[in-house]
């Protein structure tokens, strides 16, 4: 009862998002939302299953992709290169948010404005990219992410409650409806990402990063995209991950009370 009562009084917190869905290759009159600006940041972990078959679906949206190789022990980094991405590789595994952070930052080295991020397992469905720029170049978006809850049933169930246990939170947090917080199927404004004190090294950083923008006063956005079986099983470990967010979140909520007393 009472964790219904709090749904309902959260869904008052409810603000409309872009529904926008779109197939087939984007296209804009608009400089800033030209493909040329933008590259595909795709964080790898031995996904030598996925990566030979997702690299050239993607390189179909976006010319320029980017595999980051966290460290892998499998045949991801060779596959990827051979599919036609170029490869960043850590030697060892250092996290989901230290990939990004440095393909991310490789794309602002080469004075890029834009970067789409995917997992690389193939779940995400490189058709889905058009929404997310016209979403961007509809709403002045810095942030955009690909909500997956339309097809809730397609994820798995431990998966799809801690997600929405998540999101319920932040979303409480942030006082508006934030559906997907943990969709890794994200368009980011690179000069803007730069500008935030992010420091998550693993899978909390989707979070970090969403609450960032936010606390920044930078727009985000949602679009429904669809939600492609994964050829393999997660990397998310429910203990461990849901224990490093949970020391996250009550380390982030300390700082906003530390920030809101000063």
């Amino acid at each position: 009862m009472k964790m219904r009562l709090a749904r309902t009084a959260s869904a008052r917190l409810i603000r409309p998002f872009c529904l926008a869905k779109s197939v087939g290759r984007f296209q804009a009159s608009d400089p800033m939302f030209e493909l040329a600006n933008c590259a595909a940041v795709i964080p790898c972990f031995n996904e030598a299953d996925a990566i030979a078959t997702l690299v050239p679906a993607v390189r179909r949206q976006i010319a320029q992709v980017w595999v980051v190789d966290d460290g892998s022990t499998d045949a991801t980094g060779a596959l990827a290169r051979r599919a036609g991405a170029a490869v960043l590789r850590h030697p060892r595994n250092l996290g989901k948010g230290a990939a990004l952070r440095s393909g991310l930052s490789r794309a602002l080295d080469r004075g890029l404005t834009w970067a789409v991020t995917l997992d690389g397992d193939a779940q995400h469905a490189p058709e889905d990219l058009p929404a997310l720029f016209r979403c961007a170049r509809d709403t002045g978006a810095r942030l955009v992410i690909g909500n997956r809850m339309g097809q809730a049933g397609k994820m798995p169930w431990l998966r799809r409650q801690a997600n929405r246990w998540m999101s319920w939170q932040l979303s409480l947090q942030a006082r508006r409806r934030l559906p997907d917080t943990q969709s890794g199927f994200r368009l980011i404004h690179l000069e803007t990402w730069a500008t935030l004190s992010l420091a998550a090294e693993r899978f909390e950083v989707e979070s970090e990063t969403l609450m960032a923008f936010l606390a920044a006063g930078q727009p985000v956005e949602f679009v429904d995209v669809r939600v492609l079986p994964s050829r393999r099983k997660s990397h998310i470990c429910p203990v461990a991950d849901t224990f490093r967010w949970v020391k996250w979140w009550r380390r982030y909520r300390r700082t906003m009370v530390d920030r809101a007393s000063t």
